[in-house]
């Protein structure tokens, strides 16, 4: 995850880019790539999307992660540890239920 993160933001600076990406455009930014995601399964059911559409879903779904790193960047959010611990909270949220 540190080296994603590093080349994410490398791929940024060389472009001079950071000036552009305040925390609104980039959480803006986070949801127009998840529409363009979602684009893929428009009208299709999820076998037929992954059939046809499977190198798109991926670069989009990129897109999304790549545009949250910068974003956490922003923001001064550790990603992982973030993520590890909503998982703590959903686990007690959503227990599992005992057949």
């Amino acid at each position: 995850m540190k080296d994603l993160i590093k080349d994410v933001l490398a791929f940024r600076d060389e472009r001079n880019w950071k000036q552009y990406h305040d925390e609104k455009d980039l959480a803006i930014s986070i949801v127009l790539e998840a529409s363009e995601l979602l684009e893929n399964f428009q009208w299709k059911s999820s076998e037929e999307a992954k059939e046809k559409d499977m190198q798109n879903i991926k670069e989009e779904m990129a897109d999304v992660l790549i545009y949250l790193i910068q974003l956490a960047d922003k923001l001064g959010i550790d990603l992982k540890k973030e993520a590890l611990a909503k998982m703590v909270k959903n686990r007690e949220k959503y227990p599992v239920k005992s057949k």
